[in-house]
């Protein structure tokens, strides 16, 4: 039993890879599934799809690696954070629809905490800002809309989990209701100072703690699957969510190390490490991975559309038909025109928090058109980064020197994409050789309580750069650029958030 099988469930596609002794990459499968936008602002999806389609690709990807399921020693799993399942403990059959971390359907409830004087206390213990991003009042909104469901759960009938929870809930056989701390961490209701669930912000959204689950280390055993699944009991012995999992995959484990991962939204995280940076800047504290009972801990700023803008090229405008031809399409745009897309088809997140915002493009002519479009889709994930970028400069000024960003993720092959970060942040942009960090930091978790892989000292030093991306615009140009960035943003802002 020599490799480790990474559960990668994601917001549109569940993936799952296996890795051998070495941390080597030997086979993959991927499969995708439908998303649901019941009305504007609302994402969800089928629980059985992402469970179907997850124990699909587990068993996939054995096979492809021509392995049995006495070659696994253990199970990572790492998932799109803050999208919410409420289901029945019996039947273990979820009573409502997946309600995604995209959907934004309780912005009102949030406005309406933050009104009533409830922010601070939240941001205080939980290190998140009152917003329908996080689960807890998703939660919530379950309960309410589902008749007799609030009955029930405080009866301790109904679990409340995150994806990791349903999954390994389903993987073993309702034998465990557990979820880790990275996880956790991004619920609402989580105290991340004192490592526990706080009653009194469960009350306050209305989530019975009779709901919630167990929470363990990073890397710890959560459970057994059921022997029908892969023919014999496997350990699940790692668990993050795919942010977090992303900055254990980059290695990330000093304060001050930066790293950005590029899915359908982008997620930035800076190691601070035992320190809980209070934000100035309106970036999140969260826990970037806790091992040995000690929370390592992490400023995060959250983008809610990068790849998704790229999709929206192909689905919704019809410029594209794959994601690669964005590169060549984008360097033949007109370099005279300043064309700005701000996607905030859900809303705005870090530093904005605008839920109420959505996308507007700034700057077009009658010579706007493709390479424009895709030029200005590409340059917002840039753009958006930087403002990221700068927030944490300032809650965490270091050294003064601008730290390297690793980067992963789909984004980062495209190489135009990595340049324009680089002369958008005036600083170095690294790409690692294996961009599968995400997956790569789940099986290292597994791997290292399997007694496997190595500790995270010697597992750092096994980190390896593909390409390192110089800045080459000037400053006077990429300041004017970015004025113009922050002016677009200025004016797709709603109301409340100007």
């Amino acid at each position: 039993m020599t490799h480790i099988l990474a559960i990668d469930q994601g917001t549109t596609s569940s993936r799952a890879l296996v890795f051998d002794a070495r941390l080597r990459l030997v086979a993959s499968a991927q499969q995708e599934f439908p998303q649901h936008f019941p009305r504007s602002g609302w994402v969800e999806h089928e629980p059985a799809d992402i469970w179907s389609s997850t124990a699909a690709v587990a068993r996939g990807a054995i096979e492809r690696a021509g392995l049995a399921p006495r070659d696994i020693a253990a199970i990572g799993v790492t998932n799109q954070r803050e999208t919410t399942i409420v289901w029945d403990r019996a039947t273990g059959e979820p009573i409502h629809r997946a309600i995604v971390w995209q959907d934004r359907r309780t912005a009102a409830t949030c406005a309406r905490l933050r009104d009533d004087g409830h922010g601070a206390m939240i941001t205080e213990r939980t290190g998140l800002l009152l917003d329908p991003y996080f689960s807890g009042t998703k939660v919530a909104f379950i309960l309410d809309a589902v008749e007799g469901a609030r009955a029930r759960a405080e009866r301790g009938e109904l679990a409340f989990g995150t994806v990791d929870s349903f999954l390994i809930w389903r993987m073993t056989g309702g034998a465990a209701h557990v979820t880790d701390a990275t996880n956790a961490a991004r619920t609402l209701l989580y105290d991340i100072r004192l490592g526990r669930w706080d009653a009194d912000i469960c009350a306050l959204l209305g989530v019975p703690m009779a709901m919630l689950p167990e929470v363990r280390d990073c890397a710890a055993h959560f459970g057994d699957t059921r022997p029908d699944l892969f023919g014999r009991p496997v350990p699940i012995l790692g668990v993050a969510g795919d942010q977090q999992a992303a900055t254990v995959g980059q290695a990330c484990f000093a304060p001050g190390m930066l790293k950005a991962t590029y899915g359908t939204g982008c997620f930035a995280l800076l190691n601070t490490g035992d320190t809980l940076t209070a934000s100035r800047n309106r970036l999140l504290g969260t826990i970037a991975y806790q091992l040995d009972g000690r929370p390592t801990y992490a400023l995060e700023g959250s983008i809610f559309v990068a790849g998704a803008v790229v999709q929206w090229l192909r689905d919704g405008l019809k410029l594209i038909r794959e994601a690669s031809e964005t590169q060549a399409l984008a360097l033949k745009a007109d370099p005279t025109q300043s064309l700005y897309l701000v996607p905030a088809f859900t809303g705005l997140g870090a530093p904005w928090w605008d839920p109420e915002a959505r996308g507007a493009i700034f700057g077009l002519t009658r010579n706007s058109g493709p390479a424009e479009f895709a030029r200005a889709a590409l340059e917002s994930v840039a753009f958006q980064t930087r403002d990221l970028y700068e927030a944490m400069r300032r809650d965490w000024p270091g050294d003064g020197a601008p730290p390297v960003l690793r980067v992963d993720g789909g984004m980062t092959a495209n190489d135009f994409v990595l340049q324009t970060l680089a002369d958008t942040l005036g600083a170095p942009v690294d790409r690692p050789c294996l961009r599968e960090t995400t997956a790569m930091g789940a099986a290292w978790l597994a791997g290292m309580q399997a007694g496997i892989y190595p500790g995270p000292d010697e597992f750092a030093r096994s980190w390896s750069l593909d390409r390192r991306f110089e800045p080459a615009m000037g400053e006077a140009r990429r300041e004017a650029k970015y004025a113009g960035w922050l002016d677009a943003v200025r004016r797709t802002l709603s109301g409340g958030a100007r």
